[in-house]
This record gives C-alpha cells, sequence and structure tokens, in this order.
C-alpha cells in the first residue's frame, strides 16, 4: 500500500497532471475524450498523453474505448483510499487536525432542512429548473438556491414558459452570481450540484464546511436552434432529465446513509438515463 501511495503523490505532484485529475474529478462520473480536457486545460496533444499516461499507471484515472475514441475518467476509490491512508497512517487517526474543516455530522443535520445549491453558468434554464424541481417536489426538507458563475441579465423566457406551463410558481426567481454564496453571512451548504459541463470544468475554490458534490450535467438548451417548437422540445427534454436526477435524489433516506454511500448514490443518479 505504501507504495501505491508513493506513486499516486508523486503523480499528484505536478502541476499538469493535478490540473488533469482535478478536472476529471469535477466532472465524474464523465468520460472525457482527451480532446475535451486538452480544450479546457488548455494543454498540448503531447503533454496531456504524457499526464495521463502517468496518472493511469498510477491508478488514478481509468481508460475505456468508444468506438475509436478513448475516454478518461477519475478513478475515485484510488482517490479515497488514498485519502483514507493520509487521514489515518499520516495523521495517526487525527483528520481533524490534518484537514482544514471538520467533516460536518449527520447529527448536526438531523433537525434542519439541508440547503442545496445548484450551478451552471447562466442560471437562466437548467439550475432554475433544478432549483424549482427541487423546492416544488421536496421544499419540506431543502432550502434549495441556484447560481450562475457568468450568470445571464435575465431568466430564459422559454424557461419560464414551460416551468409556468407545468404548474411551477416562477414567483421570485432570478439569475444570480455564485459568489452571493460564497460571503460570510452566505448559508452553509449541505449539498452542490453543477448541471452543466462549464461550470463543472471551471477551476473554483472549494466550499466551506464541505459539502457534498455531484455533476448532473445537461446540454444547454438555450443554444438550441430551429423553430420555437424545436427550441421547446429541447427544454423539455433537459427539464424531464433533471426531473429524474432530483426525483431520484429526494427519494434516498439520506438521514441513515453515510458520506461514502450517499456519494456513491449521488454518483450513480448523473449516470441515470434521461
Amino acid at each position: 500500500m505504501e507504495s501505491e501511495v508513493i506513486s499516486q503523490l508523486a503523480s499528484l505532484a505536478h502541476a499538469r497532471r493535478l490540473a488533469v485529475f482535478r478536472l476529471l474529478m469535477r466532472r465524474y462520473p464523465d468520460l472525457l475524450p482527451a480532446g475535451e480536457i486538452a480544450q479546457v486545460l488548455n494543454l498540448p496533444a503531447s503533454s496531456l498523453s504524457a499526464c495521463l499516461a502517468h496518472l493511469r499507471q498510477a491508478g488514478l484515472v481509468t481508460q475505456v474505448r468508444s468506438g475509436t475514441s478513448l475516454l478518461y475518467a477519475a478513478q475515485t476509490e484510488a482517490a479515497a483510499q488514498l485519502v483514507d491512508y493520509l487521514a489515518s497512517d499520516c495523521c495517526r487517526g487525527r483528520p481533524e487536525q490534518c484537514l482544514p474543516s471538520p467533516l460536518p455530522k449527520e447529527s448536526d443535520m438531523a433537525d434542519r432542512k439541508r440547503n442545496v445549491l445548484f450551478i451552471c453558468t447562466g442560471n437562466s434554464a437548467r439550475s432554475i429548473f433544478a432549483e424549482t424541481l427541487m423546492r416544488d417536489l421536496a421544499g419540506d426538507r431543502f432550502e434549495v438556491f441556484s447560481a450562475g458563475t457568468k450568470p445571464q441579465s435575465d431568466l430564459n423566457p422559454f424557461a419560464i414558459e414551460l416551468l409556468a406551463a407545468k404548474g411551477h410558481d416562477t414567483t421570485g426567481l432570478r439569475a444570480k452570481n455564485v459568489d452571493e454564496f460564497r460571503g460570510p453571512d452566505a448559508p452553509d451548504m449541505d449539498f452542490v450540484f453543477t448541471v452543466c459541463d462549464t461550470a463543472a470544468n471551471e477551476e473554483c475554490p472549494p466550499w466551506p464546511g464541505q459539502p457534498m458534490t455531484g455533476h448532473w450535467g445537461q446540454p444547454d438548451p438555450v443554444k438550441a436552434t430551429g423553430t420555437d417548437a424545436e427550441k421547446r422540445l429541447a427544454f423539455q427534454q433537459v427539464y424531464g432529465a433533471m426531473r429524474n436526477r432530483i426525483k431520484a435524489f429526494t427519494a434516498l433516506p439520506i438521514e441513515t446513509l453515510d458520506r461514502v454511500s450517499l456519494q456513491n448514490q449521488i454518483d450513480e443518479i448523473a449516470k441515470t438515463e434521461d
């Protein structure tokens, strides 16, 4: 185990390899082609190839073939074992002294609503769908928010039209910058979900309090082209996919799951067929 840990630490002790691994962790469980990784991180193909080979050798990245393409994903089990080794062996069972902030205790969450934040780029459609759906499906258990890394000034009219047609109350919905939820007076988040690939690709500081995170990426319906009917269909498809994921999440027995089990469930939901 020690030699494996040394190999993994050596692999991550390199700026480019660390950037690749962090991107794959943010996008997990997505499988990314090398070309997309190179584009997001602005890496030459030769440099990326070397990074991926080193990370695969250390057991931190997996590679699968799809047709003529090679796709890559983070090996989360290996990452978890590495963190566990550092906390239990190097820290000698004192993770509260090694980690930047203590893990939230389930007992601290037992008698209050969980705070959930959905993030996308524009905060005009996908994250607005997610915020509205979770509030209507489980507002008695969750305080729900949404924000954008580069929010639009107005919500998309097709998104608002669809929500109203589905019977949702759109009063009070607005586009917000994610910075609103980073200040000292912001609510402490229990869950943070990215719902677009662009937002997940962005390098962001870790959230205080170590909330559970997930990536439930959906295509951007705002970019749909064609007739208004074709555009409405794109919004309908994203709405339906988001509703499936949120229904699955709100059905989880959160109070009885430990963090590892709950994270596994969140990642599995991301694989839900649209």
